[in-house]
């Protein structure tokens, strides 16, 4: 297992974390600055500072990219939904390739219109099948341009409007299913905090291996949870086996980065040279 303590090289910040706080242009500048060696952006941020303007800043800053967040969402009511959802996930694709990124996130989708609180079907087993061949016109347009695909398991309280693929086996199933020959093409983001609770994690992760496992999200699940999208902990604070996990990753042959990321009222409601502060000190401790 990597000693982390005194090596910021490693550390990741997913932009989420801070975009309460600061623009993504004061992100980058701010984690460069502190020494952290990845980066990983969300989608609506580099289009507020637009794509080339990022691009070039993080080629400025010497950060590497640890993912991009995200595509997916690809479940819809009609022909003319689910050719729209393809046509934004190449969108994405070719953003993250044009940023440097080494994988596209995705996050699956699952009963159309469940976000707006009103699902259009209960039908996730349909859900289900459209996120399949989603990511399979996906994966053949990504292949075309050289840009990973990484599948994004959410905790299954976020499987009616989030993501209907909600264990680390259902990802490598589809990961299977679509790329039998382990190409690299297509693996998985590992979030501890969507998967702490699986009591088949320990074998998955060792099935995914060094080929599947493309990005590695940690944070901490707090007791009680209030909110089931934005009450994450920060690492250390709740009850989830970081060291365990990590560990489990590592030995399954995952060498990339650590990526923090925190959707969190509290953590944004702080200044973020406080969360940063935080996120460092707990990432050389407790990760």
């Amino acid at each position: 297992m990597r000693d982390l303590a005194g090596d910021l090289s490693l550390l990741s910040i997913n932009t989420a974390t801070l975009r309460k706080q600061l623009a993504l242009s004061a992100v980058i500048e701010t984690c460069a600055r502190r020494g952290i060696g990845g980066l990983s952006p969300w989608r609506d941020q580099v289009q507020a500072a637009g794509l080339a303007q990022v691009a070039r800043q993080l080629k400025d800053a010497r950060l590497v990219l640890t993912g991009y967040c995200r595509g997916g969402f690809f479940p819809a009511t009609d022909a003319a939904g689910l050719r729209a959802a393809l046509e934004d996930n190449r969108r994405a694709v070719d953003e993250a390739k044009a940023l440097g990124a080494p994988c596209l996130v995705l996050v699956a989708g699952s009963l159309p219109d469940a976000l707006a609180g009103k699902p259009s079907h209960k039908d996730i087993g349909l859900a289900r099948a459209q996120v399949h061949d989603g990511i399979a016109a996906t994966l053949q347009y990504a292949r075309g341009v050289g840009m990973p695909l990484a599948i994004e398991p959410l905790h299954p309280m976020q499987g009616a409007d989030r993501a209907c693929i909600n264990t680390l086996e259902h990802a490598l199933d589809i990961c299977d299913a679509l790329d039998p020959g382990r190409t690299g093409a297509l693996g998985v983001a590992l979030d501890v905090y969507h998967v702490w609770w699986d009591p088949k994690l320990t074998g998955q992760i060792a099935r995914a291996g060094a080929e599947r496992l493309l990005a590695y999200h940690v944070c901490d699940w707090l007791v009680p949870t209030r909110d089931l999208l934005n009450d994450r902990g920060m690492m250390g604070d709740g009850i989830i086996e970081l060291k365990k996990i990590r560990a489990l990753v590592e030995a399954a042959g995952y060498a990339g980065h650590v990526e923090v990321e925190i959707f969190s009222d509290a953590w944004w409601s702080r200044p973020a040279d406080e969360v940063l502060d935080t996120c460092l000190a707990r990432y050389q401790t407790v990760v």
